[in-house]
């Protein structure tokens, strides 16, 4: 008895157990990188000592942001293209998700690589070429339209509600939802969808009961993330909004940072606004998913197509002028832009020069710049998909207690605009005496893309592991396999495309930011996103298209390379 006591005395309680310690260390910091900077922004609401001079707290800025005239206008303009965008882009994207990865659609592959591409165009980029096509005065639809004896006046406006609606969908709303949706759909199980209708059910009441239910956490998962991203865009609406006053919340933020005298009180407590208005969509995602069980893929796994008969002609047909839309006709103008002579006079004599191109491949800035977003997208590429899939391991695979707490925090990223969480790092780098010699490193800027790009990257690896069946781990075990020769042979394998993919949308992500690293930029590490911006600031429009032309090859680079490693993983 007294020898049995005492062994057990001298067992190690569980919560000093490695693992947990593990976790809670993970748990830990990531709580410093996201929470940390975020009570930052909330302190910072309430200070209202000029910069530079001793803290001072009060409720100026709150007076001040809730006085500003345009903030009912702003608060509803959001929330009325955050609503047109999600509701037309999500039923598209289910639509086409569901005929690349449950139909026979003809050259359906490359369709799929075609919404990879389209997803990793620069925003900023599609604008500007769709400003060639749209503009009311020079726009070449609108001018080509205009010389119709019908018409007489071009009948489309870039710079109106619809334009701005325009753009977003066919650029990230839409094709980051396929890139998501897609994977999901493949990987559901044909079993249960068979087993339906030998029960006798129909079509409708198969996808009532059957598929929706198990998409439902992917589903769920891509809206909010959609909402979250909708409630902070910020450049579309800048260059497009503007010409109108068409203010959203993240361009008045904006606004009251670049003033003569910046309203950082005023700008951060908008900030918490939107914040507070985040926090119950992430809680509403938390609640809905819990307690469920959505595996797909399993032993007894089977996949099969649906055969659109006389109706898979038409559909090729509409997947076809989807992909013109989205990638072809950006890629087009985008590459005209570079060689014009005046940006979008098309009518002027001789308007076609190579001097665009010889000018930025001659700036030794743009080389050092070129170098230093090759550096940046694949450090954050590596380190995104060893820190986010930790991440979603342990809150999918673990029994540890703070589990939940761990995917609440991964959301957080999404609930501020991009300029105030860099703003909310640049003061974590600054307030922390520690971390003060990183500011104006590649690593400030990687730590920069590993929050602002947490929120997806754990989401889409979590739906992966919620689709994987623990039965196949269970029986590589039984067999007498390692935990390593498990995780090697068996998970790895089967989660080889989503890493693949959260790997180059983390890759692209890096390349093309602009809010999250915009303040922790400097000369020494800049890359060529902020130098297309400084381009553009300096009103020099042919070259900086000439630099998102670079980042365009770089991202389509990168996107080949993901599909063929993704294709063999299929293969494998």
């Amino acid at each position: 008895m007294l020898g049995a006591g005492g062994t057990a005395s001298l067992r190690r309680p569980p919560w000093i157990e490695a693992p947990a310690v593990a976790c809670t260390v993970v748990l830990l910091g990531v709580a410093f990188c996201v929470v940390y900077p975020l009570l930052l922004v909330v302190l910072e609401s309430f200070q209202v000592a000029p910069p530079g001079q001793p803290a001072r707290y009060g409720l100026d800025g709150w007076r001040a942001a809730f006085a500003e005239p345009l903030l009912r206008a702003a608060l509803l303009n959001t929330f009325k293209v955050t609503l047109a965008r999600q509701v037309v882009s999500l039923a598209l994207a289910v639509l086409i998700a569901w005929l690349i990865a449950r139909t026979d659609l003809p050259g359906r592959n490359w369709i799929e690589f075609a919404f990879w591409a389209a997803f990793f165009l620069p925003t900023l980029t599609v604008t500007l070429s769709w400003i060639l096509l749209l503009d009311p005065d020079y726009g070449l639809i609108n001018t080509g339209l205009a010389k119709l004896p019908v018409i007489g006046k071009g009948p489309f406006d870039i710079y109106s509600f619809w334009g701005i609606v325009w753009i977003h969908v066919i650029t990230g709303s839409l094709t980051v939802k396929v890139i998501l949706l897609t994977p999901a759909f493949r990987n559901m199980n044909a079993a249960f969808e068979e087993a339906s209708r030998v029960a006798g059910a129909g079509t409708t009441r198969t996808a009532l009961s059957i598929t929706i239910p198990v998409m439902a956490p992917v589903v769920l998962s891509v809206f909010l993330l959609g909402t979250m991203v909708s409630l902070q865009t910020f450049e579309v609406e800048q260059v497009l909004g503007v010409p109108f006053r068409f203010f959203v919340f993240s361009t008045m933020i904006y606004d009251l940072l670049v003033t003569r005298v910046p309203r950082y009180d005023a700008a951060t407590a908008l900030a918490v606004l939107v914040l507070a208005a985040m926090l119950p969509l992430v809680f509403t995602q938390q609640w809905l998913t819990r307690g469920r069980r959505y595996t797909t893929i399993t032993g007894q796994f089977q996949s099969r197509r649906h055969r659109l008969g006389r109706w898979r002609w038409p559909a090729f047909a509409l997947m076809l002028a989807l992909v013109l839309i989205v990638l072809g006709v950006p890629l087009v103008f985008a590459v005209l832009g570079t060689f014009m002579k005046l940006f979008g006079f098309f009518n002027i004599p001789d308007p076609w020069t190579l001097k665009n191109w010889t000018t930025v491949l001659a700036d030794e800035l743009f080389l050092r710049s070129l170098w230093n977003t090759v550096v940046l997208a694949g450090s954050t590429a590596v380190a995104a998909v060893l820190v986010h899939s930790l991440i979603a391991y342990i809150v999918v695979r673990t029994r540890y207690v703070g589990r939940r707490a761990l995917d609440l925090i991964s959301w957080l990223p999404f609930t501020v605009p991009g300029i105030i969480l860099g703003l909310a790092l640049l003061w974590l780098f600054l307030d922390v005496g520690v971390l003060r010699p990183l500011y104006g490193t590649m690593a400030a800027l990687v730590i920069a893309g590993l929050v602002s790009g947490m929120p997806l990257g754990v989401q889409i690896i979590k739906s992966g592991l919620m689709q994987l069946g623990g039965d196949l781990e269970e029986a590589s075990r039984v067999a007498g396999a390692s935990w390593w020769a498990t995780y090697r042979r068996i998970v790895l394998r089967l989660m080889a495309p989503t890493l693949v993919a959260v790997a180059m949308i983390t890759f692209v992500g890096a390349a093309r930011n602009i809010g999250n690293i915009a303040l922790l930029a400097t000369s020494a590490n800049r890359p060529l996103s902020i130098l297309q911006l400084d381009y553009i600031a300096q009103r020099k429009f042919e070259e900086a298209m000439v630099v998102a032309c670079i980042i365009m090859v770089i991202s389509l680079g990168g996107a080949l390379v993901a599909r063929l490693l993704g294709l063999r993983s299929n293969l494998g």
